[in-house]
């Protein structure tokens, strides 16, 4: 799969654990940014990985921030984008199987190195389940 991922400056330190992870894992990834400790303002960063998924140029995103609360919203300001802020891993479980989320997003003040492998590995091994939910998600839209 190709992912598409990015953070502020408070989540560059995890964004890059997790480039790693997803390399480890044989996933193509792409890196939105940002690179370094210096002040930057989510929504950049939120926005182009939002536009990379809804443009079908990755197959998912990851998003990360302090809290992850701001470039999640900045996510789902894509049309397209539906991003759901998870802590752990049956959130990203029924991100994907009910809400079909195409973005992950989580806070690195928030959870350590090791919850946010387990939620991108269960965010990304999860299907959606359709059915009854397909209605509720074809509304978001």
């Amino acid at each position: 799969m190709k992912i598409s991922i990015g953070s502020d400056h408070a989540g560059f330190e995890l964004k890059d654990h997790i480039i790693g992870f997803l390399k480890d894992l044989g996933h193509e990834v792409i890196d939105e940014g940002t690179n370094g400790p210096e002040s930057v303002d989510y929504p950049d960063f939120g926005k182009k990985v939002g536009e990379r998924v809804a443009n079908k140029e990755a197959d998912y995103g990851i998003v990360i921030c302090g809290s992850g609360i701001g470039i999640s919203i900045a996510a789902n300001r894509v049309h397209g984008v539906r991003c759901a802020l998870v802590n752990e891993p049956l959130s990203a479980k029924l991100s994907r199987t009910h809400n079909n989320a195409n973005v992950v997003a989580f806070g690195a003040r928030l959870i350590g190195r090791d919850m946010a492998e387990e939620i991108v590995r269960v965010f990304l091994s999860t299907d959606f389940e359709g059915g009854r939910h397909q209605k509720r998600v074809e509304k978001l839209d």
